[in-house]
């Protein structure tokens, strides 16, 4: 039986963000995929609020949420990989950006593609004033980490991948090197490092998902 084991979901970037963790620190660990429409009896026990993945299982004990667990790994294997920064101001800020992206932009990008009118107008303006703001806290570092990826560049894997192709499935281009020089440059960085290409999936896997999603909503609406 393996040590840690990671519950989640193909190409969820919650859970991607979990592994992506483990491997920068190079913990083993067995990948168990669930079903959304046919939960695990295990998801479920490990997480009875939510019932969501990705629940993190170190020696029988559960952690949820990806946030919280990627301080765990953190904390946890402490000696190898460091992800989040040793300044406490530093810190703080890394944390304030990861919520930044987890709250503000992911519902942000929730409004421009599923609200009309004002809604979806003040969702694109939401979306601008996040990755306007992360574009200028990256002043000219290659990562938001320092020289190597940390805490926020993998909470911000969402804007490298995920994002991109949420744009493409929905016909909009949102973030471009002309609006946003530095992220635009950071996720070239980022998508072109050996265990972030090994690790995630591929662009061009979720873009059909992203565009079955909407269809379907629309088609229910």
């Amino acid at each position: 039986m393996a040590e840690v084991k990671v519950h989640g979901i193909f190409a969820g970037p919650f859970n991607k963000r979990v592994e992506l963790a483990l491997k920068l620190k190079g913990v083993e660990y067995e990948y168990i995929e669930e079903d959304r429409s046919n939960k695990s009896v295990e998801l479920v026990k490990y997480n009875p609020i939510y019932k969501q993945v990705p629940v993190l299982v170190h020696n029988g004990k559960p952690i949820c949420e990806s946030l919280i667990i990627l301080e765990y790994i953190d904390e946890t294997w402490e000696s190898a990989a460091p992800l989040l920064p040793n300044d406490p101001y530093q810190r703080s800020m890394a944390r304030f950006c990861a919520n930044l992206i987890d709250d503000k932009l992911m519902g942000a990008m929730y409004k421009v593609c599923y609200g009309k009118g004002e809604e979806k107008e003040k969702g694109l303006d939401e979306v601008f004033e996040v990755l306007k703001y992360l574009d200028n806290e990256l002043q000219d570092k290659k990562f938001f980490g320092g020289d190597n990826i940390g805490f926020l560049d993998i909470v911000a894997s969402y804007i490298a991948l995920w994002f991109g192709a949420i744009q493409e499935a929905i016909g909009m281009e949102l973030l471009t090197k002309q609006k946003f020089t530095k992220l635009s440059k950071w996720i070239d960085e980022f998508l072109s490092c050996g265990i972030v290409m090994e690790h995630l999936p591929t662009r061009e896997s979720l873009v059909p998902l992203y565009i079955a999603q909407f269809e379907a909503a629309k088609a229910s609406s």
